[in-house]
């Protein structure tokens, strides 16, 4: 299903003139309102007249968590504080925070976009939709119960933790849909087999899921344990909370990025050179539509790579293939480059494996050490020591051939690693300690 066929379906060729006015609309307006950006392009000897086509986008600087940092908490805005109608936070565990602003017109530009995410889910005004992610400061909760209004579906707003009440409101409401992370969705389906409850005889049938990298294992295991079709959704706080992205029901093949009101780049994420479709690098994201807070070329940190081919549902956006990490995520184990997604892919292609870990990084003298901690299942668990042990050492084996670093695996004993009912944190890293 398509929610805004004027704009969903646009021709390419039409579509890209209505990014260049945009752009040109969005650089003026950043320029002549935020001293940052001024100072920026005036630093890069670039002017918004001299943004004619689109491949002049890469003649402007970009913007990049740090410089949001320093202009905490107001400093981007380019409206006065009395347009803006909403504040929210990032979720970030280092330095300041940033702050996002919303004009009444953002607000309704965020819930247009989150309605199609569900609509490209396959939803409509005949749902109910469950929306385990967390209100408050944190954009998903409110971002995605927007959405569903717009929509015209039912929404019921449970937020996250509290995992036993969650389970009698699925049971009570009957939602047909739910938004939380991939994560969370099988903690609840965990959660509610110990209780006795068959989860798979819910009337959900499609789960909206995000904010953190997952496999295409881990989606396979929630849509077994849950009985519903699991389907990735991308944003992120700065660019506008989630709804930058959303895979549709038809395709499943990537996420189509609502490209009239956001330009994607991927660049190399060590010389920031463009990278041409099917590469996989950093996503970086320009706003052209949002009038509080616009970011020109931000770079977001996430690793993927974007696909220009046609979709059977009939969009004409270009898709971005998951999140497989983000390059600040990046572990260096003694000068091999990690990211905890390559490791999990090792992971969940062993038979009997549990999509829970943790990466546990620590020093020894001078050198690096890696622990990979992952849970088998109850059968694997019950083998003998020796089996075990076995599997141990292939793990390792399997990690060091594709990764060329030298890891300890240790099996661990079903439930017994923390979960988490936001995003999931997968890596220990002793030696910032």
């Amino acid at each position: 299903m398509i929610f805004n066929y004027e704009f969903e379906t646009l021709p390419r060729e039409a579509l890209e003139a209505l990014q260049l006015k945009r752009l040109q609309q969005v650089v003026a307006k950043v320029y002549h309102t935020v001293d940052f950006y001024r100072k920026a392009f005036d630093d890069a000897k670039v002017k918004p007249e001299d943004i004619k086509i689109l491949d002049d986008l890469k003649r402007l600087p970009f913007t990049t968590k740090q410089d949001l940092r320093d202009n905490y908490p107001f400093g981007l805005f380019t409206v006065p504080m009395s347009n803006v109608v909403r504040l929210h936070v990032s979720s970030g565990t280092t330095g300041k925070p940033t702050v996002v602003g919303y004009t009444k017109r953002d607000i309704e530009t965020w819930a247009e976009l989150m309605a199609r995410c569900f609509a490209a889910a396959g939803l409509t005004r005949n749902d109910i939709i469950h929306n385990a992610y967390g209100y408050g400061l944190f954009t998903g909760g409110l971002g995605a119960h927007y959405g569903a209004e717009k929509l015209g579906a039912s929404v019921i707003p449970m937020s996250g933790g509290n995992t036993k009440k969650q389970i009698l409101i699925l049971q009570d409401f009957e939602p047909t849909a739910i938004c939380c992370t991939p994560s969370y969705a099988l903690f609840l389906a965990e959660a509610g087999h110990e209780m006795g409850i068959d989860m798979r005889s819910l009337k959900l049938r499609v789960g909206i899921l995000g904010a953190e990298p997952w496999s295409e294992r881990m989606r396979l295991e929630i849509e077994d344990k849950l009985n519903i079709t699991a389907l990735n959704i991308y944003g992120l706080s700065e660019v506008i909370g989630p709804g930058v992205s959303m895979e549709c029901a038809e395709g499943r093949s990537g996420m189509h990025i609502f490209e009239d009101n956001f330009i994607v780049e991927i660049i190399d994420p060590t010389t920031g050179e463009i990278l041409p479709y099917g590469e996989k690098g950093e996503l970086v994201f320009t706003t052209i539509t949002k009038e509080a807070f616009p970011l020109i070329r931000y770079r977001t940190k996430d690793i993927s790579c974007i696909r220009p081919e046609p979709c059977r549902c009939g969009r004409t956006f270009v898709r971005m293939e998951r999140v497989t990490g983000r390059s600040d995520d990046m572990l260096i184990i003694r000068g091999v480059n990690v990211y905890p997604s390559q490791i999990e892919s090792v992971l969940l292609e062993i038979e009997g494996l549990e999509p829970h870990y943790q990466l546990i990084v620590d020093r020894e003298g001078q050198l690096d050490t890696l622990e990979v901690q992952v849970e088998v299942s109850e059968n694997v668990f019950s083998d003998e020591v020796r089996v075990l042990q076995g599997l141990e050492r292939r793990l390792a084996k399997d990690i060091k051939d594709l990764l060329g670093v030298t890891a300890k695996v240790k099996l661990v004993e079903p439930k017994t690693l923390q979960r988490f009912e936001g995003k999931a944190q997968r890596v220990t890293d002793k030696r910032k300690i």
